[in-house]
């Protein structure tokens, strides 16, 4: 049964209050449903090996931790509090993590691919492949997490195999299917976030 409103009068559904209502709902709506940039992928990486460092930390399982990158600060802002606003790397860096595991000095670096069939050589600087391979030599475990982005998936792989096609350069990247034959895919849970330890037990320290 229609209900009939007399004129001028206006109905609920389009009344000027129950229009704003509307609106902000929606506005609401649109604002939960957002995506991650793919810039801001990267962190979000970073982030869940810092999670699963924390958590090897706080288990009492490994002491691994992110190294800091020394810089040198040339100009602060101090306007609105201490902002840097000019500083440059003291040293080239070298890779992203280091701690010790069962005994074992741990040494790994941290690195993202928006490519599903390969990982670009670009991405590794010459200093981190001079580095893996002196702490190697030295008896460290060593290896690569990288992180394909459109697949969300991460591989834990070698250092050795990593420091070799580098130098070798058959390509220019490591197709996916090297990565998939020579690494080994890190299981992915709540906590720990990238459990990667179980790969060092099987492979590294056998």
């Amino acid at each position: 049964m229609s209900i009939h409103y007399p004129a001028g009068v206006k109905t609920p559904s389009t009344s000027p209050e129950m229009e704003k209502k509307k609106k902000k709902a929606t506005s609401q709506k649109k604002k939960l449903h957002f995506k991650v940039q793919p810039g801001n992928r990267g962190m979000a990486f970073e982030d869940d090996i810092n999670q699963t460092n924390q958590y090897y930390l706080d288990h009492d399982l490994a002491v691994i931790h992110k190294k800091p990158t020394p810089i040198n600060i040339v100009k602060v802002d101090y306007t609105h509090g201490a902002k840097i606003t000019q500083a440059y790397f003291e040293e080239p860096s070298t890779t992203d993590y280091n701690g010790i595991y069962q005994g074992r000095y741990i040494d790994f670096e941290a690195k993202s691919t928006h490519s599903k069939t390969s990982f670009p050589l670009s991405n590794i600087a010459p200093q981190q492949i001079t580095h893996l391979k002196a702490v190697m030599k030295h008896g460290a475990i060593a290896f690569f997490l990288i992180n394909i982005v459109p697949l969300n998936e991460t591989y834990l792989l070698p250092a050795e195999y990593v420091c070799a096609f580098y130098e070798e350069k058959p390509r220019k990247s490591i197709p996916l299917e090297e990565i998939k034959k020579h690494g080994h895919l890190v299981k992915e849970g709540y906590a720990p976030r990238l459990d990667y330890l179980p790969i060092l037990d099987e492979f590294f320290l056998k």
